[in-house]
């Protein structure tokens, strides 16, 4: 990634931001890995992610549930980097902090455009995925295409390893929390997403991501979600009982009331090397297990992948088109 010039305070070199967000940049404590990275500066924090306005794709997306694709789909802008790097995400071309294949730095008004493009052949919905590390910027986003005249629900597709403090940023304009809930285990979640801390940062996250949105999600005339949550956990091949714990915790602690999203896509990528127990996708029983908890445990909105989805939910991302295909 080129180096970015160190921001100096009264520097209008970033327009688009404000001032507290370009210090907040200049001092990124914005996820919890808190770091504390000046992202100006030529070094970087965990995320290894600098100030400019970094895309991956913006695209439209279909393969989310209904309630946020619809049928034109969803316009969604893909964030390069993350600040978990699981060794199984579907994504690692674009996710991945060393190897990230695909990202260009775009200047604010061609994004704007681009996105407005590309939201109006979609179902007004804007999604920002994997958005933890780039909130400033989502901010900045969000002002420029209102400033068009477009009201577009805004969709926070996060991996639910985010900061309480940030998240209260975005209270009053995050419309939708699409929050993946991954683990109940601080062991696995190390080992996995070099986050041991995962199980009560994700807690903390989805309560207040609870405290400002409910339990209902509510839809419009079309059946499109228009302010809510709904929640995604997928389920990982050797680690059931994990799967099962992460929903009795929701049921307990949240509501067995909020729409989840129980996923059974997983499967292997290229980039898996040494875990051997993530090399195949989910027996049938497995599966079966996890739903029959799901059910059990009281919860009745959402959505329940079938078991061959590994087939079909497979992001492509084309370095050559600049685009991500799905």
């Amino acid at each position: 990634m080129p180096a970015s010039k160190t921001y100096i305070k009264g520097d209008d070199s970033y327009p688009a931001l404000q001032p507290i967000e370009l210090e907040q940049l200049s001092n990124c404590r914005l996820c919890p890995r808190n770091c504390g990275a000046n992202r100006f500066s030529e070094k970087s924090g965990f995320c290894k992610s600098d100030a400019s306005f970094r895309i991956s794709a913006i695209c439209a997306h279909k393969a989310e549930e209904p309630v946020i694709s619809g049928k034109k789909g969803i316009c969604n802008i893909f964030f390069p980097h993350c600040n978990l790097q699981c060794v199984y995400c579907q994504n690692y071309e674009i996710s991945h902090n060393e190897r990230s294949i695909l990202q260009e730095s775009i200047s604010y008004s061609d994004l704007i455009g681009k996105s407005c493009a590309v939201l109006d052949k979609t179902e007004n919905m804007l999604g920002f995925v994997s958005p933890s590390h780039y909130v400033p910027h989502i901010l900045a986003i969000i002002r420029g295409i209102k400033a068009t005249g477009r009201d577009p629900v805004i969709v926070y597709n996060t991996n639910g390893y985010d900061k309480v403090e940030t998240l209260r940023m975005l209270e009053g304009i995050i419309d939708v929390y699409l929050p993946d809930f991954k683990y109940m285990d601080p062991v696995l979640a190390h080992r996995y997403s070099q986050a041991g801390d995962y199980p009560e940062v994700a807690s903390a996250a989805l309560k207040e991501m609870y405290r400002q949105k409910g339990s209902s999600l509510f839809l419009n005339e079309r059946g499109l979600a228009e302010s809510g949550i709904v929640l995604r956990h997928l389920v990982l091949p050797g680690a059931i009982k994990q799967s099962i714990e992460v929903l009795r915790f929701i049921a307990n602690e949240i509501s067995v009331n909020l729409h989840i999203s129980l996923m059974s896509q997983y499967y292997p990528t290229g980039y898996i090397r040494e875990n051997d127990e993530l090399k195949r996708t989910l027996f049938t029983e497995e599966y079966k297990k996890v739903k029959q908890a799901f059910y059990k445990l009281g919860f009745y909105r959402g959505w329940v992948q079938n078991l061959n989805s590994h087939l079909t939910y497979r992001p492509e991302f084309d370095a050559d088109q600049g685009i991500a295909r799905f």
